[in-house]
């Protein structure tokens, strides 16, 4: 069962946006520093509401879609450093609250997709499709 780990990846994404928000090299901190703990606060709900079996299936797509933003929008300030011009440096904050957001985010899929894959296969054993 996925609620759990979608709990879990939420705090930690909870985490990476608080981070990359106040130890912002930029003052004041830009908002859009958050929106990893934005996209954390979504995934604990879902894991929330995965709890109750009615909900479970259609809740576990939504957190999986996203995961997806998550793992995507975790370029956005990689690509933003690069296109500025002044090279790539992997150890500014901004840069690394993007990898580990594009980090946490890819493990969560991937495990969704797993979870997805086991369920369909237990229904077709049991003869459910």
């Amino acid at each position: 069962m996925m609620a759990l780990p979608t709990i879990v990846s939420g705090g930690l994404m909870v985490a990476v946006g608080l981070f990359g928000f106040l130890t912002s090299e930029l003052q004041p901190a830009p908002k859009t520093a958050l929106i990893p703990a934005g996209l954390g606060v979504l995934l604990i709900v879902c894991g929330v509401l995965a709890f109750n079996e009615k909900l479970r299936k259609h809740v576990m797509h939504a957190a999986a879609m996203v995961g997806v933003v998550g793992l995507l929008g975790g370029f956005t300030p990689l690509i933003r450093q690069i296109a500025k011009g002044d090279g790539f440096d992997p150890l500014k904050r901004s840069a690394i609250a993007g990898e580990l957001t594009v980090l946490i985010s890819a493990v969560f899929v991937a495990m969704c997709v797993n979870s997805f894959i086991q369920a369909r296969r237990a229904r077709k054993a049991v003869g459910g499709e």
